[in-house]
């Protein structure tokens, strides 16, 4: 006769609980962070024009008996600097708004807790 061959037991493990949840997303300390957002917006925009205005540089060319040749150069670091700064600024704006959303909203401790 032969033997029954068991395989060992396996013991599984029970998950942990997890820990309990944070802090709700209606946090009034969010309003400090959309201002110092906006404060930022205020100078990436200002950043942003003034490495525009460095970046377009106007040349003029006197031609004796003639109105002078006008033309333009561009200087691509600044100009580069300036639209990403200006899309800094941007994606700040949005943040700032989504931020003000937040701590704005609150939600009745009724509808918090049915799941609503």
């Amino acid at each position: 006769m032969t033997e029954a061959v068991t395989e060992p037991e396996t013991v599984v493990e029970q998950p942990e609980e997890a820990p309990p949840a944070g802090p709700g997303l209606h946090q009034p300390k969010r309003w400090l962070i959309a201002a110092g957002e906006a404060v930022a917006v205020v100078l990436l925009v200002i950043a942003a024009v003034w490495c525009w205005n460095r970046g377009v540089v106007p040349l003029e060319y006197p031609i004796e008996g003639r109105e002078p040749l006008i033309s333009t150069r561009l200087h691509g670091n600044w100009l580069g600097t300036a639209v990403g700064a200006a899309t800094l600024a941007v994606v700040l704006a949005l943040d700032a708004v989504r931020q003000i959303m937040l701590a704005v909203r609150t939600r009745p401790q009724e509808a918090a807790d049915s799941g609503m």
